[in-house]
């Protein structure tokens, strides 16, 4: 997601010597193959976009995975970065790097001032950990390595993945489906199964292994009586409840994607490492400067999507980080603000779900 909307972002504006590898053709946790790649393109100018991401679930599951796989992938880049020459190198973090209890909203020169939220602290960890190598590589190098921590983002090609997705998508995608399921609709939620198989069910698979795949994620009718495979037969509707983990009162900022990547191509133009260093903090923040709180924003979605159903909030499920809202005072200082409001950007992001033609493992 984050790597296309900056592609996007250099084309718009006319550049067009550009050099970008998937994850199937280039392992960046490879440091020989990362070590040629550098050698063979000698690029000038690197944005360290590439990251194993996902929610609060994905986070508190594969914690080995999130904080090995960042270490190696930035380590390998930034390392060779150095080796090559490269003039200047843009390294994405993430606001998990500040505190658990952090002061409100998160300025930059909170980092590391007090415990990290425990179901996130391996990629917390991973990413203040590629922030400081770029300081200190600028210290002891000269390079001109820099680092920006975005907000939440969501947009076009975000990973819409049940067990590894960010809240956003999660929510957009289970009221899409429950929407489908409440109007009988099998037709649609088939197409959506062929695009995104769900646990390896795709639209092929009978209704009644569908309905328990929906239901594994919390997408159902109401309890009844009612045969629902038969139900999903006829031309009828039933009440459809979506429930979404803890309380909903998390408070939480989003960010359009391509809103990110402008920020991000205007930082690698008008900020330099040691004007950053200047200001007294080793990163920069990127983010809307507004939140909202989980449960405002599964009643945005809702909307937009059209669901007409329940929502239940399971507050056996963790929250996560009560509150997380950027500082952006330094990023406007630079001469830039958001341009994209949650509505657009909700709207933009379900049509962008709704086209998509590519079967896609997210």
């Amino acid at each position: 997601m984050v790597g296309s909307a900056i592609w996007r972002n250099l084309e718009s504006k006319g550049y067009t010597n550009l050099i970008g590898k998937s994850s199937k053709e280039l392992d960046l946790r490879n440091q020989q193959a990362v070590a040629d790649f550098f050698e063979q393109e000698k690029p000038e100018y690197v944005f360290l976009a590439a990251a194993k991401v996902g929610g609060i679930m994905a986070n508190d599951t594969y914690r080995a995975e999130f904080i090995y796989n960042n270490i190696q992938i930035q380590n390998n880049i930034i390392h060779h970065s150095y080796i090559s020459g490269v003039k200047k190198l843009l390294f994405l973090g993430s606001s998990c790097i500040y505190p658990r209890n952090c002061h409100q909203p998160m300025k930059e020169e909170y980092l590391l001032t007090g415990e990290l939220e425990q179901t996130n602290e391996p990629y917390a960890i991973a990413k203040i950990a590629g922030i400081k190598m770029c300081e200190n590589y600028n210290r002891q190098y000269g390079t001109n390595f820099i680092s920006v921590m975005p907000t939440n983002l969501y947009g076009p090609n975000d990973n819409f993945n049940f067990e590894t997705s960010h809240v956003l998508p999660a929510i957009l995608r289970k009221m899409h489906l429950a929407k489908c399921l409440e109007k009988n609709d099998l037709k649609s939620i088939r197409r959506d199964l062929n695009k995104r198989p769900i646990d390896g069910i795709d639209g092929s698979a009978n209704v009644k292994i569908i309905l328990q795949v929906l239901k594994k994620y919390e997408i159902s009718y109401v309890e009844s009586t009612e045969d629902n495979e038969a139900v999903l037969s006829v031309n009828c509707q039933l009440p459809t409840i979506v429930t979404l983990w803890g309380s909903g009162n998390p408070k939480r900022e989003f960010l359009y994607v391509d809103d990110m990547a402008d920020a991000c191509v205007h930082l690698m133009k008008n900020l330099d490492a040691d004007e950053l260093y200047a200001s007294g903090v080793t990163h920069i923040n990127i983010g809307s400067g507004s939140d909202q709180s989980i449960k405002e924003l599964a009643i945005m979605v809702r909307k937009t999507v059209g669901f007409k159903g329940e929502i239940i909030f399971d507050t056996i499920k963790p929250d996560g980080t009560p509150h997380k809202l950027l500082d952006v005072s330094r990023l406007e200082e630079f001469a830039w603000k958001s341009k994209v409001e949650l509505k657009t950007g909700l709207n933009k992001t379900y049509q962008w779900y709704l086209n998509m033609k590519v079967k896609t493992d997210g």
